[in-house]
């Protein structure tokens, strides 16, 4: 399993992060989504990789901002 860890800006409760977690699920190959307004971090787990710019474009059509964590 492959974890992709994100910094996540404008998040500030719980249906920010449903949000979030509802657009990144849509992506093909999302096993695992852990999201935290407290913390401003997204972890994305699949199989294999996933596109970065597909994590980035389901976090801005939710409504927010994110970058990846090297």
């Amino acid at each position: 399993m492959v974890a992709q860890e994100y910094t996540v800006t404008g998040m500030t409760c719980g249906h920010c992060e449903m949000s979030v977690r509802e657009e990144v699920g849509e992506i093909v190959g999302v096993q695992d989504i852990q999201v935290s307004a407290q913390t401003g971090r997204l972890v994305v787990s699949a199989q294999e990789a996933v596109d970065d710019a597909a994590v980035l474009a389901a976090v801005e059509e939710a409504g927010y901002s994110a970058a990846r964590v090297r």
